[in-house]
């Protein structure tokens, strides 16, 4: 060991003792020059060894590190400081104020106002302090419960002393919410920001997401449409490229955002240690400034007194960088300038925290349910509006939006927070869906009154009834609007509306309150007096008073539009001898389910498939040496920890194939079914496996009443349904927002909005995919799918799910080489037909079927379709989904006066739309996302 060595083994020794102020600036500044000097002349290495040897002198000498000592070292080293002083340490606080993660909305509330009160207290002391803040959410408090104190945050808003970092209503989860959530976050904060502080939208360019947990390929896409620039996170990365802190983040349609990844933590005190990493970061990233994040944080708090006070001192150190306060929007704009060879990265920051795609499973539910029943109520309300020339309920819809935004928090929607988390959250999916289901019904019900119905029924009815106003209230638990009976006698209306893009042509569910004819000489008839076909599902239902039955109408309706149902009682003769189900000969137990599309065969003693085959192709599906279509109780290990974020690995996977009884629950012309129950631990199953006609999926109806505990240091255990693939596949499609992605096979549950999809090896075959209408935990292994259904984690909600959990999920084989077709295929999984019962009207002037808009060509998925903010257009929001440069035509129901591009804002940008009667047409580049703004003559 040489001499430096020596010397600076025995520095190393010494700063493991309490050394007092003098002795840890010295030999931080030592140090600090160490790092400075790693690569310079050996004239430099000498004074640093004189400085390490003056110490160790007067250590000796002293027993202590003296203020004397200290000061001839740096003398000693005064020949590095000018080096040290050309590098600079931008000091940003920040209070990280997690929304009611491990505790109640009151305390978040209180968490928020303390939290400030501290900053604006330090700011009066302390002129060169500056803070920043994200989540608009935060800025809501203060408003709704301190407006004093707003008007201080304004001022120091106004100096420039405090940071607004917000992009978005809260720091969010960037994998489970759909694209339309990731922009009304833009659309919805920056506006109201922008409004409460006077700052212009194009001045809030920052997304600070310092603790989510992982980040969607296309969210530099959404974000550049939002005017946002620069993109701060901690957790997640790219793992080919581990070491990069500043990278352009490059999503698929070519947008990009320049991003600082954290290379420390985003929380933290300061110390003399916050310095040393400068020198290489320099050399890394090219930069004079580095940037580092602190604050006391999670549970709010931010900077303290301490903090700001070494700051201030150690920026008088002789040997060490300048240190001073700074913003994000300062260290960006040194970044944007001073960087060359900026590295590129493509594709999603994935993955953090698998188990937060399926704990407390009821907010996940809720969420996905929200954001579908939001884009069908402001779509009807938008056609209620173009129609009748009602008012657009833009308000309630604001409010909606806001409280699912909120719920859509890394440690809210993720599922890792406590009781009282998930309880406030769905108080506020509560008040959403209220405002969804009764918006939605008045939309429905304003376009109604303009259908002229009156060539459909012709006689009249008696007005001793008691049908209208049945039913009030039914069908809301299933999240469908009210199916409350507004039709007497034996001729009944009902319309039936399609909040897809795409026609369909498929049952759907009417609920006829007490008719007084005949059930079986029921006759249904389409716009145009067809016969429509129908199947009995509940002949003889109870309600509140009331009789119902249910019924499956075959129906096809029109993309974005309605169509008209009549049901009347036919007077052929209807044979009334019943003969009964009385026992003549024994057949063996099948449990087939077949239509034109598929077939599929039930194992009698378990329900899991035995065979599922492509009638087009004559493919079998199911591999006759694996059990296909099964669920598993699974023991996950919890030697992780942390049980609400993380899957364990699996320990004992049970298949519930014993004791599974099985028997048919439906067995006609448009839908068949079986249903299978068991018992598992201290849980009960029940599982409804149905068959529409013509579709080519297999329905699965879900009952789970879930009693499994998660045991410390014991297991956590989980629910999942396996589907083996039959074929090679070496990659896996999933729905991702505003677009999709391809994975390769890996034991691991990643996330999807709502399916995924096994690609074959051999292109020319068809792929399975497996899509859910409340999950997103998906995992795809080696010819192998599974969806993760519930989980008993104990941390730090001890009883996450107990009690009754339904749910859905679809299955089958399917051609993969359209992205727009699967994505379609699910939304309408998703998107049910509404159906409501009307009374007849003569005074509208819509025909009994209509379209109020149609995508003619492109390859385009709509994710919204509204009444802009500002004006009297509508504003349509699409996403190109092929990967290709797309020519999109839209055909609307009215003439165009006017067409534009705009963004996420709804302010117009640049590119050209054609406007040609009530035609638009444009081009969409290729996985990019567009809005557009329309208004109509006359309008």
């Amino acid at each position: 060991m040489n001499t430096r060595s020596r010397l600076l083994a025995r520095l190393a020794d010494i700063e493991k003792q309490p050394t007092g102020y003098w002795g840890q600036r010295i030999l931080a500044q030592i140090r600090y020059a160490l790092e400075l000097t790693r690569d310079q002349g050996v004239d430099k290495q000498q004074a640093i060894e004189e400085a390490a040897r003056l110490v160790l002198e007067g250590f000796e000498k002293d027993g202590a590190i003296t203020r004397e000592t200290c000061r001839r070292a740096e003398a000693a080293l005064s020949s590095l400081s000018a080096l040290a002083k050309q590098h600079n340490v931008m000091c940003i606080s920040h209070a990280h104020i997690d929304m009611n993660w491990m505790w109640s909305w009151p305390e978040t509330v209180a968490i928020t106002l303390d939290t400030f009160r501290t900053m604006l207290k330090l700011m009066e002391e302390y002129p060169e302090f500056t803070f920043s803040q994200s989540q608009a959410s935060v800025y809501k408090i203060v408003e709704e419960y301190d407006p004093e104190m707003l008007s201080i945050i304004k001022s120091r808003v106004k100096e420039g002393r405090w940071e607004v970092t917000a992009s978005t209503w809260v720091e969010a989860d960037k994998n489970m919410p759909n694209g339309e959530s990731m922009a009304r976050h833009l659309l919805y904060a920056k506006t109201y920001l922008s409004r409460l502080f006077d700052i212009p939208l194009d001045d809030l360019f920052l997304d600070f997401e310092p603790d989510t947990f992982g980040h969607s390929a296309n969210v530099p896409e959404i974000l550049n449409k939002g005017g946002v620039k620069y993109y701060y996170h901690c957790r997640g990365y790219n793992a080919k490229y581990p070491e990069y802190h500043l990278y352009r983040w490059v999503a698929p349609s070519g947008a990009s955002v320049l991003v600082y990844r954290e290379p420390f933590w985003y929380l933290g005190e300061i110390d003399p240690s916050i310095v040393y990493y400068g020198p290489e970061f320099r050399r890394k990233c090219g930069l004079d400034t580095m940037p580092r994040v602190f604050g006391v944080g999670d549970h709010g708090g931010g900077p303290t007194r301490r903090d700001i006070e070494r700051i201030l001192d150690m920026n008088t150190w002789p040997i060490f960088p300048q240190i001073r306060f700074g913003t994000l929007r300062e260290f960006f704009a040194i970044a944007e300038s001073q960087a060359v060879n900026v590295p590129e990265i493509r594709g999603e920051l994935n993955v953090v925290f698998t188990g937060c795609y399926t704990s407390q499973a009821r907010v996940k539910t809720a969420g996905r349910k929200a954001e579908a029943g939001l884009f069908d109520a402001e779509l009807f309300s938008t056609m209620s509006t173009l129609a009748t020339k009602a008012p657009y309920p833009q308000q309630a819809y604001k409010k909606a939006w806001t409280n699912v935004l909120f719920n859509q928090f890394h440690d809210i929607i993720t599922g890792s927070g406590v009781r009282d988390t998930r309880e406030y959250a769905m108080g506020l999916y509560q008040e959403t869906m209220a405002t969804v289901q009764s918006q939605k019904q008045k939309g429905l019900y304003r376009i109604s009154s303009s259908i002229d119905t009156s060539g459909l029924i012709a006689e009249s009815e008696s007005s001793a009834t008691v049908s209208e106003g049945a039913g009030v209230g039914f069908g809301i638990s299933a999240f469908r609007v009210s199916q409350v009976g507004r039709g007497r006698g034996k001729t009944r209306l009902f319309h039936a509306f399609n909040p897809s893009g795409r026609e369909r042509s498929e049952p759907v569910e009417i609920v006829i309150w007490d008719w007084p004819g005949d059930v079986r000489r029921m006759k249904f008839a389409g716009p145009n007096g067809e016969t429509l076909q129908h199947q009995l599902i509940e002949p003889n239902g109870q309600y509140w008073g009331h009789k119902y039955v249910r019924v499956l109408v075959q129906a096809s309706v029109p993309p974005f539009g309605y169509t008209t149902l009549v049901l009347t009682e036919t007077e052929e003769r209807v044979d009334d001898y019943d003969f009964g189900p009385h026992q003549r000969v024994e057949t063996p137990d099948e449990f087939v389910l077949e239509n034109s599309s598929v077939r599929v065969v039930l194992n009698p003693q378990n329900g899991a498939l035995v065979s599922f085959v492509d009638k087009s192709t004559g493919t079998e599906y199911v591999d006759p040496t694996r059990t296909t279509g099964v669920f598993r109780y699974i023991l996950e290990d919890d030697a992780k920890g942390m049980t609400s974020w993380q899957v364990g690995r699996y320990m004992q996977v049970n298949e519930l194939t014993g004791n599974v009884k099985v028997r048919y629950a439906a067995r006609g012309p448009l839908y068949q079914a079986v249903v299978c129950t068991t018992e598992f631990g201290n849980s009960s199953l029940k599982v409804e496996i149905g068959l529409r006609t013509g579709s080519p999926v297999l329905e699965y109806s879900v009952e789970c009443d879930w009693h499994e505990i998660g045991r410390r240091g014991k297991s956590v255990p989980q629910l999942a349904f396996a589907l083996p693939i039959p074929f090679t596949c070496t990659k896996f499609r999933y729905d991702v927002p505003f677009g999709v992605v391809e994975r390769q096979p890996q034991d691991l549950d990643v996330p999807a909005n709502s399916w995924a999809l096994a690609v074959p090896d051999d292109a020319s075959k068809k792929s399975v995919i497996l899509m859910s209408d409340s999950k997103y935990g998906f995992r795809g292994t080696d010819r192998e799918m599974s969806l993760t259904l519930l989980r008993g984690s104990y941390d730090p909600d001890p009883y996450p799910d107990l009690g009754i959990h339904r749910t859905r999920f679809a299955l089958g084989p399917i051609d993969h080489s359209s992205n727009l077709g699967l994505i379609g295929l699910a939304f309408d999984y998703n998107h049910p037909v509404e159906i409501i019962s009307v009374a007849p009207s003569t005074q509208g002037n819509l025909p009994p079927a209509y379209s109020f808009c149609r995508i003619q060509r492109g390859s385009v998925a709509i994710s919204t379709v509204k009444m802009a903010e500002e004006n009297c257009g509508i504003v349509i929001r699409l996403y190109e989904t092929e990967g290709t440069d797309t020519d999109v035509v839209i055909s609307l129901a009215k003439p165009v006066k006017r067409a534009s591009f705009t963004d996420v804002h709804e302010r117009p940008v640049t590119g050209a739309i054609r406007v040609s009667g009530n035609q638009v047409s444009f081009v969409v580049k290729a996985s990019s996302v567009q809005t557009i703004c329309i208004e109509f003559d006359g309008e």
